[in-house]
C-alpha cells in the first residue's frame, strides 16, 4: 500500500510540474514580445500577435514532449543538481530549435528577429528552473520549521571532512525525515575552504580547531566523513575528538565511495580498530594460496572466531572440499550456512566431531582424506581453564595430538596448529596446554612425513569472549567497566588479519617452524576502555565508572611472543618470522605425555605439578601483578 500511494504521489508530482511548464512556456511566449515592444502590449504587431496565438498551443505540446523524453519529470528534485540544470537547458534549446524551425520554414511565420526567441529561449530556461529549485527552498524551509519544532530531539553535528563524501553526507542528513542530526560546523584541513559555506553550514577551521568549535557551536555528535585518509591520520583525529565530551562515528573506507554506499546508514561507531594507529595488515593471498586451490582442506573448530574466518578465506581460494569440524552444533551451523549462501558451488562437508575421540576422528581421516589441516580446535579462556586444568590438558594437549598424529598416519600433506603468545613462559595451564601442543607438533614433525607448523600470535579483535565485546556490553547497559589491572597490556589484531597471516605461513612451511605474527604495539587495556568511553559520547569516572577487578588466576600483566631462548628469522613477509626450535628430549617428552593422559582422565588435582615437570617456563600460580616487563630480545 505504501509502495502504490508513492507511486501515486510520483504521479501528481510530474503532472504539477508539467501544468507549471504549460504556465512557464506560454508566459515565456509572451513576454518576450513585450520585452521586444518595450512592454507595451498596445505596441505590438498585429501579426505578430496572430503568429503568437496561433503556434502557441503546437509550441507547447512540442516543448512537453521533449521534456519528457529529457526525462525532466523523473528527476528527484530535492537532489536537484547542475546535472539537471544541463537538462532543462538541453531540452529549452531542442524546443526553440524545433519552433524556429516550423514556424519560419514550415508556416512561414516571421516573429520579430530582433530578440524573440532569444527572449523565449532565456525566459524558459529561467523558469523552468526557478520552479523546479522552488520546490527545494519550500522543503528548506519546512525542514527547518520542523527541526524548530523538534529542537529537543536535534543533535547538534560537527561534520569532519568537506570532500565529496562530507557533501554526500551533508545533503542526505539534511532530506531524510528519519534523522534527528543538524550539521552546525564542518572542519576541513584544507586551508582555501575555512570561512566558506558548505550547503549554508560554515567550514570553520581544521583538526586543531575541533574541540573549540565544538564548545562554540554546541555540538553534541561528531561524524567523521574522511573515507580516504590513512589510520595514522584517522588515529589523531579520533584522539582530539575524544578530548570532547560528544559521541562519534564514522564512515568506514573508501571503497564505499566507490561502490556508490555512501550513505548515513553505512555510518558506524568507533571500534578500537580505529585506535590501534596503524593500517590494516594486507596480505597478497592470491600470490600465495595456490597451495590450498584444488585441495581437500579441513578446520577443526571451524565454528569459532578464528577457525570460521578460516573457512572464509579459504573457501574464496576454491579448494576441492572444504571440511569443517566441531564439536559445537550452534557455530557450526552458522558458518555452514554463510557458506552456503556465499558459494553455492563450494564443495563443504559440515560434520560434529570432538577432536578428542580418536576413533571418530580416524574415520573422518579415512573417508574424507584431507590434503591439509588447520587445527583451530581448543578451550582458549584463561579463567574458565584455571579451574578445570583436566579439561585444559585433555582438550588442547591430547585433542591435538591425536588429530596431529592421525594427520601423520593418514598422509595429511600440512597441518597447521593455531597457537597463542600465552604459550610463552605461562602462568596459566590454557597457555602451558598451548606449548606442550607446540612441542607435540614438533616431535610429530620428526616422526611423520606430514609438514607441522604452529602459528603463535596474541589477542584478536572482536572474537568470542575477548575484552572488547565485552567493553561494549558494559557501556551500553551504563557501566561499570571492568578492568583486571591499570598496567596491563596487550597485542591486538584483527580476526581476518590474523588468519590471513597464518595462511600465508602455511604456504612458507617446511616442517617444524613455529611462527611469530608481528602484533604491532602492544596496547593499554585500561586505554581501550577509556577511549570506548569516551567515543560512544560517556566521561569515564562520571557517566560511566571503571573499576580494577584484580588480576584473574593465570593471568599476566605483559604477554610475549618469544621465549628468551628463540631466536628471529625473517620470512618474505616481514609480519611473519620463525622462532628457532628449542630443543627437548622428545622420547622424553612422549613418555611424560602417556602419564599426563592418565592423570588428566583419573582427574587428578596435582595435573600442574606434572604439567611443570614437562614445560619448565610454566609459572605455577605466580601472581601475574609480579611479572617483569618482557626482556628487549623478548617479541
Amino acid at each position: 500500500m505504501k509502495q502504490f500511494i508513492k507511486g501515486e504521489n510520483e504521479k501528481a508530482r510530474a503532472l504539477l510540474l508539467m501544468l507549471l511548464d504549460v504556465v512557464v512556456i506560454n508566459a515565456s511566449g509572451l513576454l518576450a514580445l513585450l520585452l521586444r515592444f518595450d512592454f507595451r502590449y498596445s505596441a505590438i504587431t498585429p501579426k505578430y500577435l496572430v503568429y503568437f496565438y496561433d503556434y502557441i498551443p503546437i509550441y507547447t505540446i512540442c516543448t512537453i514532449i521533449i521534456f519528457t523524453i529529457c526525462r525532466l519529470y523523473k528527476s528527484l528534485w530535492r537532489y536537484a543538481s547542475v546535472q539537471e540544470i544541463w537538462y532543462i537547458i538541453i531540452a529549452a534549446v531542442l524546443s526553440s530549435g524545433l519552433e524556429w524551425i516550423v514556424m519560419w520554414e514550415v508556416k512561414g511565420y516571421r516573429m520579430p528577429i530582433g530578440g524573440y526567441h532569444i527572449y523565449k529561449l532565456i525566459f524558459v530556461i529561467a523558469f523552468t528552473i526557478a520552479g523546479r529549485f522552488m520546490y527545494r527552498g519550500i522543503r528548506y524551509l519546512n525542514e527547518s520549521r520542523r527541526m524548530m519544532f523538534q529542537k529537543k530531539y536535534i543533535k547538534r553535528t560537527m561534520l569532519i571532512g568537506a570532500g565529496e563524501c562530507g557533501r554526500i553526507m551533508l545533503k542526505e542528513m539534511r532530506g531524510s525525515r528519519h534523522l534527528n542530526n543538524q550539521v552546525v560546523c564542518i572542519i576541513d584541513k584544507d586551508p582555501a575552504k575555512a570561512g566558506k559555506l558548505l550547503h549554508g553550514v560554515p567550514i570553520v577551521g581544521n583538526d586543531e580547531t575541533i574541540i573549540e568549535n565544538v564548545d562554540k557551536y554546541g555540538v553534541d555528535e561528531i561524524i567523521i566523513a574522511l573515507p580516504a585518509a590513512s589510520a595514522k591520520e584517522r588515529k589523531r583525529v579520533l584522539e582530539i575528538c575524544q578530548q570532547t565530551e560528544c559521541s562519534v562515528r564514522i564512515l568506514p573506507g573508501v571503497y564505499q565511495l566507490i561502490n556508490g554506499d555512501v550513505s548515513i546508514n553505512r555510518l558506524r561507531e568507533v571500534e578500537v580498530e580505529d585506535l590501534l594507529g596503524r593500517d590494516p595488515i594486507e596480505v597478497d593471498l592470491d600470490g600465495i594460496m595456490g597451495y590450498v586451490s584444488k585441495k581437500v582442506i579441513m578446520v577443526t573448530g571451524g565454528g569459532g572466531s578464528i577457525g570460521s574466518e578460516l573457512c572464509r578465506q579459504l573457501a574464496a581460494k576454491e579448494p576441492k572440499q572444504l571440511i569443517i569440524v566441531d564439536i559445537y552444533e550452534n557455530n557450526a551451523y552458522d558458518i555452514q550456512q554463510e557458506l552456503i549462501r556465499e558459494y553455492p558451488n563450494l564443495d563443504l562437508v559440515v560434520l560434529i566431531a570432538s577432536v578428542r575421540n580418536t576413533k571418530r576422528m580416524r574415520s573422518i581421516y579415512q573417508t574424507y582424506h584431507p590434503q591439509i589441516v588447520y587445527h583451530a580446535a581448543a578451550h582458549k579462556h584463561v579463567p574458565l581453564m584455571e579451574t578445570s586444568p583436566n579439561e585444559a590438558i585433555k582438550n588442547n594437549v591430547f585433542g591435538t595430538y591425536k588429530t596431529a598424529n592421525l594427520a601423520g598416519e593418514n598422509g595429511v600433506e600440512k597441518f597447521v596448529l593455531i597457537s597463542t603468545d600465552k604459550a610463552v613462559n605461562p602462568t596459566n595451564i590454557m597457555g602451558a596446554s598451548k606449548r606442550m601442543c607446540e612441542m607435540v607438533v614438533q616431535t610429530l614433525n620428526h616422526i611423520h612425513k606430514t609438514e607441522y607448523v604452529a602459528v603463535r600470535f596474541g589477542n584478536v579483535l572482536g572474537s568470542n569472549g575477548s575484552v572488547i565485546p565485552l567493553f561494549k556490553k558494559q557501556i551500553k547497559e551504563g557501566g561499570p567497566v571492568t578492568v583486571t589491572h591499570p598496567d596491563i597490556i596487550r597485542y591486538f589484531m584483527t580476526i581476518p588479519e590474523a588468519v590471513s597471516l597464518v595462511l600465508q605461513a602455511g604456504a612458507y612451511a617446511k616442517g617444524g617452524e613455529i611462527f611469530v605474527l608481528d602484533m604491532g604495539e602492544p596496547v593499554k587495556i585500561y586505554d581501550l576502555a577509556v577511549n570506548l568511553i569516551k567515543l560512544s559520547g560517556y566521561r569515564p569516572g562520571e557517566d560511566i565508572e571503571i573499576q580494577f577487578t584484580g588480576l584473574r588466576p593465570g593471568e599476566k600483566l605483559y604477554e610475549e611472543l618469544l621465549m628468551n631462548e628463540e631466536g628471529l628469522k625473517q620470512t618474505a613477509n616481514q609480519l611473519i618470522f620463525i622462532g628457532n626450535q628449542i630443543k627437548f628430549d622428545e622420547a622424553l617428552f612422549l613418555k611424560q605425555l602417556k602419564e599426563l593422559e592418565i592423570a588428566a582422565a583419573e582427574e587428578t588435582t596435582d595435573i600442574r605439578q606434572l604439567v611443570h615437570h614437562i614445560v619448565p617456563t610454566y609459572k605455577m600460580q605466580k601472581a601475574a601483578a609480579e611479572e617483569s616487563k618482557p626482556e628487549e630480545n623478548i617479541a
